[in-house]
């Protein structure tokens, strides 16, 4: 199993460039079963949930070529993937696909709006919560699906076609407002999708089903409306960059010192997250080609942070704002209030000699002097890069271990940082 040694001390300088945003592409990439032409997406990243999810698409008959080539192992950034999904040739997601990736259970919306039916798995539990799709169970019902669960799968029927409705979400789903959008883009007559999430994820799938031919509006407010139509066409269109590879960057700058661009990266998808940076003592600057991020040396300022849905603090930064708190020059407060169970990350930063405590859904966090490395254990995949920010200012070597979890949202992060002049390899078994 591969890990990541890093050697801490030195600055940041150069430019990282942003790769395509991962809960942006695996939406749009389900969005290819909602039509039997191709679906072409521009700035897809190459990550390991990006990989799988293809697979689970060639389940269910979606062809792809990558770049012009059928081979999906192809290097390099801002990929183009075709997918058409001409046939669908079994509308079931079976458990040892849908256990190994969450997110694909949302091919029950495209496939139940498209063939009137859908078999798909309970994804089961996770590591960062139990993250129920009760909502969207609810949701599809609303719209007139006829639902059961049965051993393990959610077994939904529309043979005459789901019916327009409205729902209100009992909280912000980002997953649910994307199954529901997408579903509801095929059903009769108007959606009206109340308390919906307004991630820029979710605005960015909206306007590709636009360009398919969906009618869909106010995407990036509470509340959507859908007039579903009879079908959809392909279409071309680019994955927004990501907000939170770029936190991630930004917040390893304000960790060590430096000067850094973070190319293609748009400030108006995460203006909470560089407020939070800027107030720990970072100059955040936007520019016409992306973000650039300084600190001076000067001490990291204090700040308190709760994450909350967009526009919000969001919670996939929540274990990097930690990681840079830890060397705070004072107490910081970060509390989560979007998942239970996402500290699981302290344990492992404590033995780096962060001093954190827990009360309830806040992390207490007294910033210390100095960090040194040790051996560390990924729980998750944004817990992992906290560990990578943390080990980049830790004194001596530091080794994640269990980095298949930083595969899945960070495209190419070794050779980013190492880029810049970080210490950072990885070293294969």
């Amino acid at each position: 199993m591969d890990r990541i040694r890093i050697v801490g001390g030195n600055q940041l300088n150069g430019s990282i460039p942003i790769s395509g945003a991962k809960n942006a592409a695996l939406p749009l990439m389900i969005a290819s079963l909602l039509t039997e032409e191709t679906l072409t997406l521009e700035n897809v990243p190459h990550l390991a949930d990006v990989e799988q999810l293809i697979r689970i698409l060639g389940n269910h008959g979606a062809d792809y070529m990558v770049n012009g080539r059928r081979e999906a192992q192809q290097a390099g950034y801002s990929r183009t993937v075709k997918f058409c999904a001409k046939n669908i040739v079994d509308t079931t997601a079976p458990y040892d696909l849908v256990s190994k990736m969450r997110a694909s259970f949302w091919v029950i919306g495209p496939l139940l709006a498209r063939m009137g039916e859908a078999n798909v798995s309970l994804p089961g539990g996770c590591a960062i919560g139990t993250r129920p799709v009760d909502l969207f169970i609810e949701g599809l019902a609303a719209l007139g699906a006829q639902i059961e669960i049965e051993q393990g799968y959610v077994r939904a029927r529309a043979p005459k076609g789901l019916i327009g409705a409205r729902y209100a979400f009992p909280k912000v789903s980002v997953g649910a407002t994307h199954v529901l959008m997408m579903a509801a883009s095929l059903a009769h007559g108007q959606t009206i999708l109340e308390n919906a999430a307004r991630e820029p994820e979710v605005v960015n799938l909206a306007e590709c089903l636009n360009a398919m031919g969906a009618k869909i509006h106010g995407a990036g407010t509470s509340t959507i409306t859908i007039d579903g139509v009879t079908s959809l066409s392909g279409a071309t269109h680019q994955v927004i960059p990501d907000r939170i590879e770029t936190g991630t960057y930004a917040m390893a700058v304000a960790m060590t010192g430096g000067d850094v661009v973070l190319e293609g990266a748009r400030a108006d998808l995460l203006e909470s997250a560089l407020e939070a940076i800027a107030a720990t003592g970072a100059e955040i600057t936007p520019l016409n080609t992306g973000i650039r991020v300084r600190r001076n040396g000067a001490g990291i300022n204090p700040v308190n942070i709760s994450t909350e849905p967009f526009p919000g603090f969001p919670t996939d930064l929540q274990a990097q704002f930690m990681g840079l708190m830890t060397m705070a020059k004072g107490r910081s407060h970060i509390t989560e209030t979007i998942f239970e169970n996402r500290f699981m990350h302290v344990q492992e930063l404590a033995r780096l000699g962060a001093k954190i405590s827990l009360s309830g859904q806040t992390a207490i966090v007294d910033g210390v002097d100095r960090l040194k490395g040790a051996p560390v254990m990924a729980t998750d995949l944004r817990a992992s890069v906290s560990l990578v920010i943390a080990g980049l200012a830790a004194e001596g070597e530091t080794i994640v271990n269990r980095v298949y979890h930083l595969d899945r949202g960070f495209e190419r992060l070794e050779q980013k940082l190492s880029g810049c002049g970080a210490i950072i390899e990885r070293i294969s078994s």
